[in-house]
C-alpha cells in the first residue's frame, strides 16, 4: 500500500543560474522601491519612471548629460588635497582621500572647465557627493574660485552644479571654512562685472556649500525632491524639540518659501539653462 511505501523525496531541484546572463541589470529605486531595468534608467537620465526620483550622478555623468558632446575641457584636473592639520581620527585624512579616489576615480570632489551648452560657451563647475560627500576643502574651494575668475576674465556665464551633502570638510578645519568667503568674494566680482551665474542644486546640497556659493546664483534651480538645507532635519528636530513640517528642506518646500527660483526635471535642464543664458546674457557674452 502507498501508505507504507517509500516516502517521496522532499528535496526540490534548485534551478541553476543561466550562464551568460550578466548581473547588475536591475536597479531598485531608493524612493518608491520599484525595480527598474538599468538600461531604461540610463536612457531616462537616471530618473525613476514611476516616482520621478532623481538618482545620484557622478560629476562626469553630469557633464555628459549637460554639455554638448565632446565640448568639455577640464581645468586643474590634478589638483589634490594635502593634510594641513595632520588630522587624526578613526581614519587618517590621507587614508580617507585615497579610499575615495579609488572608489570614484576622482582626485577630489570638484570638476571644473569650459564647455558648450546648445552651442553657447559656458564656464562649468560640478561637485560630486560620492567623494567625502562633496565636502568643500581647499581644493574644492580653489577650483570653484578659479572657474569663477575664469568666467569673469572671459565674460562667460557661470554654471555651478552642486551635489555636496557635507558642507565644510572637517579634516581641514578653518582652512575649509575659509573657502566659503573665498568663493563668495570671487562670485561678487563676477556679479559686479554684470555676468550671469546660474546655480543648480541637486540631492543633497547642504551646510557650508549651501551657505556660500550654492545660494549666490542670479538664478537658482533645483532638481525635484532634492534635500537642500544647512543642517539635517534630524539634528534640527533634536535641537528645537519640535516636529518639522512635512517635506521640510525638499526642493518643493523651498520653492514654495522663496529660497529657489524653479524646479527642473533633469531631462529638461539643458534646454532651460540654455534659454536662460540666451535671455539674460548680453550678446557679447554669448558668442
Amino acid at each position: 500500500m502507498a501508505l507504507f511505501g517509500k516516502p517521496k523525496s522532499t528535496v526540490t531541484n534548485i534551478p541553476q543560474k543561466r550562464k551568460g546572463v550578466p548581473g547588475g541589470q536591475w536597479v531598485k529605486c531608493e524612493d518608491c522601491g520599484d525595480t527598474i531595468y538599468k538600461k531604461n534608467l540610463d536612457e531616462n537620465f537616471k530618473v525613476c519612471p514611476k516616482c520621478n526620483f532623481h538618482f545620484t550622478l557622478s560629476a562626469y555623468e553630469r557633464i555628459n548629460q549637460f554639455t554638448d558632446e565632446a565640448s568639455f575641457e577640464e581645468f586643474d584636473k590634478d589638483m589634490a588635497s594635502g593634510d594641513p592639520l595632520g588630522f587624526k581620527g578613526p581614519k587618517a585624512y590621507p587614508v580617507k582621500l585615497e579610499e575615495d579616489r579609488k572608489a570614484t576615480g576622482m582626485i577630489d570632489a570638484c570638476v571644473i572647465g569650459k564647455a558648450l551648452l546648445e552651442k553657447l560657451p559656458i564656464a562649468l563647475g560640478i561637485t560630486d557627493s560620492r567623494f567625502i560627500m562633496g565636502t568643500m576643502g581647499h581644493v574644492v574651494g580653489e577650483k570653484i574660485t578659479r572657474i569663477t575668475e575664469y568666467a569673469t576674465e572671459n565674460k562667460l556665464p557661470l554654471i555651478i552644479i552642486s551635489g555636496s551633502g557635507g558642507g565644510a570638510r572637517m579634516y581641514e578645519g578653518m582652512i575649509s571654512l575659509m573657502q566659503m568667503a573665498k568663493t563668495s568674494a570671487a562670485l561678487a566680482k563676477h556679479n559686479k562685472a554684470g555676468l550671469l551665474y546660474i546655480s543648480i542644486l541637486t540631492n543633497p546640497t547642504m551646510a557650508g556649500v549651501l551657505a556660500s556659493f550654492a545660494t549666490l546664483g542670479d538664478i537658482i534651480i533645483a532638481e525635484p525632491k532634492a534635500l537642500i538645507g544647512f543642517t539635517g532635519p534630524r539634528v534640527i528636530e533634536q535641537t528645537i524639540r519640535q516636529k518639522l513640517p512635512e517635506g521640510f528642506q525638499t526642493s518643493e518646500f523651498l520653492l514654495e518659501h522663496g529660497l529657489i527660483d524653479m524646479i527642473t526635471h533633469r531631462k529638461n535642464l539643458r534646454g532651460v539653462v540654455s534659454q536662460l543664458i540666451s535671455y539674460l546674457t548680453p550678446p557679447t557674452c554669448a558668442v
